[in-house]
């Protein structure tokens, strides 16, 4: 293929790859997953509807869907966030649209983590306060078994 190519013509700069919605979200999960109130990826595991997102005492308050951040929220935030277009109400696809869950456009990923941070919080506050307890880094040592000891053996 002999001449395909120009000679003496400027080169094109390169340009980096910006990010894609995966790995925006990804990175987004892996900052918030530091929160100790935030479920470890083991507890959080489960199948159907945001298996893959982030969750508070096995509820979830975060995932990623077609490219949007989809957040749960107070549905009077969801409300202020369409009006002001920086959000859409979430349809999961069956026509109803979940008046607690917002979708942001990976156009304003800008707004993530701190509407991500509002969500969590948001989690917290709604969760039980024995499952929002920090979780442990170490394993509890196994205690023996307590026994009662026969009055022959006293």
């Amino acid at each position: 293929m002999a001449g395909a190519r120009s000679q003496g013509g400027p080169v094109p700069a390169k340009t980096t790859k910006q990010p894609d919605e995966s790995e925006a979200f990804a990175r987004l999960a892996e900052t918030l997953s530091k929160d100790p109130r935030v479920d470890p990826p083991e507890v959080a595991r489960a199948k159907g509807f945001g298996s893959k997102g982030l969750k508070v005492a096995r509820k979830l308050f975060a995932f990623q869907s077609t490219g949007r951040l989809v957040l749960k929220l107070p549905s009077d935030r969801v409300a202020a966030l369409a009006r002001s277009g920086d959000g859409t109400p979430f349809d999961p696809g069956h026509g109803r649209v979940m008046k607690e869950w917002v979708a942001i456009d990976f156009a304003s990923k800008a707004l993530w983590p701190s509407l991500a941070r509002e969500a969590l919080e948001f989690a917290v506050g709604n969760a039980t306060p024995e499952a929002t307890r920090p979780r442990r880094t170490t394993k509890r040592p196994q205690r023996a078994p307590n026994r009662k000891r026969s009055p022959e053996h006293r």
